[in-house]
């Protein structure tokens, strides 16, 4: 996994990867190869970064900063993100920068989330694994966006990531690159 630094006027899309474990993920990988190398793209891969949990707090604020989109791609693990990301929401979006008093630094940013699961959307149901539709697991998500002024996209869920043909995934990959050149062209002003 390389980190790509862009200039500062360049980035428009902040992309937050949080794998723990990206050489084992297919869909994770092919999903990342096709958006990473678009022009005003940043890529921060959390645990490459800081595989000890010492998140650089500024440097991660200044590259939200820079930025009028967040995504935020992982896999879904026990119903949420994983551990890295968690941690570095409550260490990156804090009082006073993402939210309270004088915290409107992300107010008005997109944000879209891109994960996976391993189970087939099939699991996500009454009578499926996991009791409940997808949808349930969305709102603390979402919520994350919302409470710090950020507008929520819909999001890119990839089911059944450990089964998904490669043709279905190259698919998806393509409309998660679409997606994202259409946010690259669209100014933050226009929401």
């Amino acid at each position: 996994m390389s980190i790509r630094a862009v200039e500062s006027d360049q980035t428009r899309v902040l992309l937050i990867f949080a794998h723990p474990y990206p050489e084992r993920s297919r869909a994770n990988h092919t999903l990342l190869s096709r958006v990473e190398d678009l022009p005003g793209v940043e890529v921060r891969s959390l645990y490459d970064l800081y595989p000890g949990f010492d998140i650089d707090v500024q440097a991660e604020q200044a590259a939200l900063l820079r930025a009028h989109t967040v995504v935020w791609q992982h896999p879904i693990y026990w119903y949420s993100v994983p551990a890295l990301l968690k941690h570095w929401f409550d260490k990156v979006l804090v009082r006073g920068f993402a939210y309270g008093e004088q915290g409107d630094n992300l107010h008005g940013k997109r944000c879209l989330w891109v994960a996976t699961t391993g189970g087939p959307e099939s699991s996500y149901s009454p009578e499926g694994m996991h009791a409940h539709p997808f949808e349930k697991f969305v709102p603390v998500v979402e919520q994350t966006a919302r409470f710090c002024g950020m507008h929520w996209e819909q999001p890119l869920i990839v089911h059944g990531a450990h089964q998904v043909t490669q043709t279905a995934l190259d698919h998806t990959a393509l409309a998660y690159r679409e997606r994202i050149q259409n946010l690259l062209q669209s100014p933050r002003s226009a929401l």
